[in-house]
């Protein structure tokens, strides 16, 4: 990849291993190797470190065809760049090598969206998209990737660029070549019967592809899903594609791994069909 932009890892060292080997070795124990792999058109995936999500994320990816595009959708904790920034060109680093851009989806992405904007400085360091990507390495060697990180709390705009991205995806035939991910992790710091409660909330709005009364949840019940607008976005794309159903693989909080119960995180992995 001569003269090719790379976005070197800003996670690596911290939320998994830094180590090409070591980062292989635990991946290797999250995976579910019997578990049978479906097609589908996305999942949810958390974000947090391995050690903590790093389970219901691997299970998750486990049961699903990885296809040969993945339109990675996450939150944008640092602030930085456009609203909706999408990294164009280049690619992107990690201990097991680099996954390629694909610019040419993402150009088509761009063209065609009201919203999307190319933005490299958003992803830069920010870790939602990028702690993914070692796990899709490992379960498929070779895919491309079209990073997408939003800021964005307009309703309408999410919902707006979920359907643009599913109208693209049809008019240039490429849905069956394309998995939709977003990540997210669920309620943050709070007890661990207060996170279970409102997580259900949150999921049991997700696993009826209703994006409106996800919202509404979100609000009544005050629950600190940092990702829930690209899980909106991915929403609203799945169903313009098609989607019928949802299903929970996992959910965990952090309590499982700290024994701590009075201030977990919540984490979800959810397939779409």
């Amino acid at each position: 990849m001569k003269n090719t932009k790379v976005r070197l890892p800003a996670a690596a060292g911290s939320f998994y291993p830094a180590e090409e080997k070591e980062l292989k070795s635990l991946i290797s124990r999250l995976i579910d190797r019997e578990t049978r792999k479906r097609d589908c058109l996305g999942c949810i995936l958390p974000h947090a470190g391995y050690v903590y999500s790093g389970l219901v994320a691997a299970e998750t990816l486990s049961g699903i065809n990885i296809r040969d595009s993945v339109i990675l959708l996450g939150p944008n904790h640092t602030g930085m760049g456009k609203d909706f920034s999408l990294m164009s060109q280049g690619a992107w680093q990690t201990p097991l090598g680099r996954v390629a851009i694909d610019s040419l989806l993402a150009e088509k992405l761009l063209g065609s969206s009201s919203f999307l904007k190319a933005d490299e400085e958003a992803h830069a360091g920010e870790h939602s998209i990028e702690v993914e990507i070692p796990l899709l390495q490992y379960l498929k060697p070779v895919f491309s990737i079209v990073p997408i990180a939003i800021m964005s709390d307009d309703y309408n705009a999410l919902i707006k660029t979920g359907e643009e991205i599913a109208d693209c995806l049809v008019k240039n035939k490429l849905e069956a070549k394309t998995t939709l991910i977003a990540s997210t992790d669920m309620t943050h710091y709070e007890t661990q019967a207060s996170a279970e409660i409102k997580d259900r909330k949150a999921i049991d709005s997700i696993l009826l592809l209703d994006e409106d009364t996800l919202v509404k949840n979100i609000n009544r019940y005050s629950i600190s899903m940092c990702g829930y607008a690209p899980v909106i976005t991915l929403l609203a794309a799945a169903k313009k594609l098609g989607a019928a159903k949802a299903e929970l693989v996992k959910y965990q909080t952090s309590a499982a791994v700290t024994g701590d119960t009075s201030a977990v995180v919540g984490y979800a992995g959810i397939i779409i069909y």
